[in-house]
């Protein structure tokens, strides 16, 4: 049982953005500081990709855990209500990433996924660093 009502459930639901949102945020200021510079949301590529450096030819998705479905992650645990609605979307939301991170890799991109996980306080200098390390791998 949902402890909101649906207008409360639809107020909150509203309230969840697709872009600019504070990992995805966090991301960005981390690598501008560090000197990269980066398009948003390229809608010529498949997915449109959160972040996009030409230069080094990579994408990055800053993914939210429960939205794309992020395995073994507390953030990614289904509603008790409505599961098998959420199941599916979730299933389904993973099956395009697959398949858009399938398409750019063929068209010879690179693709980096940062988990909204991974940039809570315990672990964000360790994923942004990882991150810029391998963009400076890649530029190689």
């Amino acid at each position: 049982m949902d402890s909101l009502t649906p207008e409360q459930r639809r107020h909150c639901m509203s309230a969840v953005h697709g872009r600019d949102t504070q990992p995805e945020l966090m991301v960005r200021r981390y690598l501008f500081a560090q000197g990269f510079r980066y398009r948003l949301n390229c809608s010529q590529l498949p997915g449109r990709p959160d972040i996009v450096l030409r230069k080094y030819h990579t994408v990055i998705f800053v993914n939210g855990c429960f939205w794309h479905g992020h395995n073994d992650c507390r953030k990614a645990a289904l509603p008790k209500t409505n599961a098998e609605f959420w199941r599916e979307k979730i299933r389904l939301n993973k099956e395009r990433d697959f398949r858009n991170m399938d398409e750019l890799k063929r068209m010879g991109w690179n693709c980096l996924v940062a988990w909204q996980c991974e940039l809570e306080p315990t672990k964000r200098e360790d994923t942004l660093s990882s991150l810029v390390y391998a963009l400076r791998r890649i530029k190689q």
